[in-house]
């Protein structure tokens, strides 16, 4: 691709700044290297755990191609200076790249090659940005310091850094990310109602619940929805266990649903907000799954708090859209 003329690399060193557009609302990030002794440090903070299987698979990817293809989505709280500096511009260049793709995502591209427009940029971040925030990309992330870590003194210079696009948080949309099971665990639909009780009020609703605050879920069970409303006292209040992803895993897949671990029991399975609840309701009518949950989303300030206190949160805990193009910008890693 790169001898065709499909890749093209710049002459020397240049941030971008990439904007999505999605359903009329925009969010604009600086595409940078982001720092493999950074990650390691804690300056870039995540909030899951990643599996070995993913991890390894990326590894290979950066290790056979020498590139890194895919984008890290980092995110760090809105900082006006930095809104400044971005805007200033966007409004004041035409983009080198600017497409809608075929899911309607448009994508707009800007070039900042200019050294001083480079060195005011990499300055005022230092400066005003202390931490970032891994919102989507774990396993991106994970695999580029391995690789780094594995090549050792033979790692070259493109290994120490890691290709991130940074949003600030207040142009960020995290959407539901929801539960499918597939049985109910010996349970009938009935006695299902019952238990739930225990933890829950639990009222039918004539339509899909999509839940309007925290602690509030729906559940879509036997051809019928229901609304439920988690108890005071029955959930803890600590930065984790107060997520709606803990609620339901503690109250309901594991107490009742026998599923202790959802990041390797095959019973349950995550759809995300981006496919509406049709498609809970159209997993569960077809046979495939016996019980559906919809949820809140997380909101960002949950986010920060449980990376900044070096929690994890459930995993698929968050679906941000839009997502980012993979290729769109690579990252060589040896020339």
């Amino acid at each position: 691709m790169i001898r065709q003329g499909t890749l093209l690399r710049e002459e020397s060193p240049c941030y971008y700044i990439y904007r999505l557009t999605m359903d009329g609302r925009r969010q604009t990030g600086l595409v940078c290297l982001s720092s493999v002794h950074d990650y390691e440090q804690g300056r870039i903070r995540r909030h899951e755990f990643t599996r070995p299987e993913k991890e390894q698979d990326r590894i290979n990817h950066i290790t056979v191609t020498g590139v890194q293809t895919g984008n890290v989505f980092l995110a760090y709280p809105k900082d006006e200076g930095m809104d400044a500096i971005v805007d200033g511009i966007v409004d004041s260049a035409v983009p080198a790249y600017d497409f809608t793709a075929p899911d309607g995502i448009r994508h707009e591209v800007w070039m900042v090659a200019d050294t001083d427009t480079v060195d005011d940029i990499t300055r005022s971040f230092r400066e005003r940005v202390p931490f970032t925030y891994i919102a989507d990309g774990h396993h991106r992330a994970a695999s580029a310091a391995k690789v780094r870590a594995t090549l050792g003194q033979d790692a070259p210079p493109g290994a120490d850094g890691f290709l991130t696009t940074l949003f600030p948080s207040d142009q960020l949309h995290i959407m539901d990310y929801n539960r499918v099971v597939r049985d109910l665990n010996g349970l009938t639909p009935e006695r299902l109602l019952e238990c739930l009780q225990e933890d829950f009020t639990v009222q039918t609703s004539p339509e899909p619940v999509r839940p309007a605050r925290m602690h509030q879920f729906g559940m879509y069970l036997d051809g019928t929805w229901h609304m439920l409303e988690a108890k005071p006292g029955t959930f803890p209040e600590d930065p984790v266990g107060v997520l709606d992803v803990s609620v339901l895993s503690a109250n309901v897949l594991g107490k009742w649903l026998g599923i202790a671990d959802q990041r390797t029991d095959k019973r349950i399975d995550f759809v995300g907000g981006i496919r509406g609840l049709d498609e809970l309701q159209a997993r569960v009518d077809s046979g495939e799954c016996a019980v559906a949950f919809s949820l809140h989303p997380v909101s960002i300030e949950q986010l920060f708090a449980i990376a900044d206190t070096g929690n994890v949160m459930p995993p698929k805990s968050t679906w941000f859209e839009p997502k980012l193009r993979d290729g769109l910008l690579t990252h060589l890693i040896r020339d």
